[in-house]
C-alpha cells in the first residue's frame, strides 16, 4: 500500500479505481465553507465538525412529526407500484425492502422535509451556499433481516461513478426509529474525512445494480481501514427517532446489521454544491442512474 501522499492529477483530485494497489491520499478541499452566522449551526460545532468530520443533533424532529414520517414509510413499503418501481432496492436474497431512492421526487412528504430550513439550513451553512439534491432515499433495516451496510466513503462512489468532482458535500441521517448500540446503527471513524482512500477494482457496468444491495467495488481495503481505525477509532451513533447526523461526503462510515428484534430506519439525504455539480464518471464507464446521483443541479429553495 502506498503511504499517505498527496498526488492529484490536472483532471482528478482524487484518483481511484486506476492502479492495482489501493493508496491514503490526502483531501484537497475544504471541510467547511460557511461560518456561524450563515445558519443555525454554531461556533463550536462548526469547528467540531470540521475536525471530526459529522455533528449530531439530539432533536431535529419532534415527535408528532417522527410519526408523520414513519406513516409516510409504511405507506410506501406497502404500495405495489413502489415496490415495482426500479427505485425501490430488496434485499439480497429476499424481498425485504433495502431502500427506497429518491423518495423527495416520490413522495410529498419528503419533499417537505428536504426544504426544511432545520435541515437545508444546516447544509447550505456547511458548503458555504445553494445546495442542490444529489440523493435522497429512505433506509428500512427490519429487525431480525436487516443486513450491513460495509464501511465505505460515499464520496469514492459519487466520484468514480457519479463525476462528483471535490469533496464539498454533505449527508444527513435522520433517524426514524431509536438508535440503540446493538440496532445496526451508523459506525463513523471520526476524522477519516481528511484522507481519501483510492480503491482498487475497474468498475463494470451497470455496477449500481449490484452495489445498491452488496458493494464490492469501490470498498476499501483490510489495510487501509486499519489504518485509519487505528488512527481515528470508531464511533457509534445512538439516540431517539427525531434525531439526526449530519457527515462529510468523505467520511469512512458503515453499519452492522440487525438481529434484534428492533427495527432501525431512516430517511437520508444527500445536498452538494451547485458550484460542485457532477460531471462525467472519473472511473465508470458511464454515469449511474439520475435516481441514484442527481442530473438536475436545482437549488433546494424553502
Amino acid at each position: 500500500m502506498s503511504v499517505i501522499e498527496s498526488h492529484p492529477t490536472s483532471t482528478d483530485a482524487y484518483p481511484t479505481r486506476k492502479a492495482t494497489e489501493p493508496a491514503l491520499l490526502y483531501r484537497q478541499d475544504p471541510v467547511v465553507y460557511g461560518g456561524p452566522d450563515d445558519g443555525p449551526i454554531d461556533a463550536e460545532t462548526l469547528r467540531s465538525y470540521e475536525a471530526n468530520g459529522y455533528l449530531t443533533v439530539e432533536q431535529l424532529l419532534l415527535p408528532e412529526e417522527v410519526e408523520t414520517y414513519r406513516a409516510e414509510l409504511r405507506r410506501l413499503a406497502s404500495d405495489p407500484k413502489i415496490l415495482a418501481d426500479e427505485r425501490t432496492i430488496t434485499e439480497r436474497g429476499s424481498d425485504e425492502v433495502r431502500s427506497i431512492f429518491e423518495v423527495h421526487r416520490i413522495s410529498q412528504v419528503f419533499a417537505d422535509l428536504v426544504r426544511d430550513p432545520r435541515v437545508v439550513g444546516r447544509a447550505r451553512q456547511i458548503l458555504g451556499g445553494d445546495v442542490y439534491v444529489h440523493q435522497s432515499r429512505v433506509n428500512y433495516k427490519p429487525g431480525f433481516t436487516g443486513k450491513d451496510f460495509y464501511w465505505h466513503s460515499d464520496f469514492e462512489t459519487w466520484h468514480a461513478e457519479d463525476g462528483m468532482p471535490r469533496m464539498r458535500a454533505v449527508s444527513i441521517s435522520i433517524a426514524l426509529t431509536e438508535n440503540f448500540v446493538h440496532n445496526g446503527g451508523l459506525m463513523i471513524m471520526p476524522g477519516s474525512h481528511k484522507t481519501f482512500v483510492a480503491c482498487v477494482g475497474e468498475t463494470p457496468a451497470d455496477h449500481y445494480k449490484e452495489s445498491l444491495r452488496s458493494q464490492e467495488i469501490g470498498t476499501p481495503d483490510p489495510g487501509s481501514l486499519s489504518i485509519l481505525a487505528d488512527k481515528h477509532g470508531i464511533e457509534l451513533f445512538t439516540g431517539p427517532a427525531g434525531s439526526a447526523t449530519m457527515f462529510d461526503c468523505n467520511c469512512m462510515h458503515g453499519s452492522n446489521g440487525n438481529i434484534t428484534p428492533f427495527p432501525r430506519s431512516n430517511v437520508f439525504i444527500v445536498f452538494n454544491s451547485v458550484d460542485n455539480a457532477c460531471a462525467e464518471p472519473f472511473s465508470a464507464p458511464a454515469p449511474r442512474p439520475s435516481f441514484i446521483g442527481a442530473r438536475d443541479f436545482t437549488p433546494v429553495r424553502d
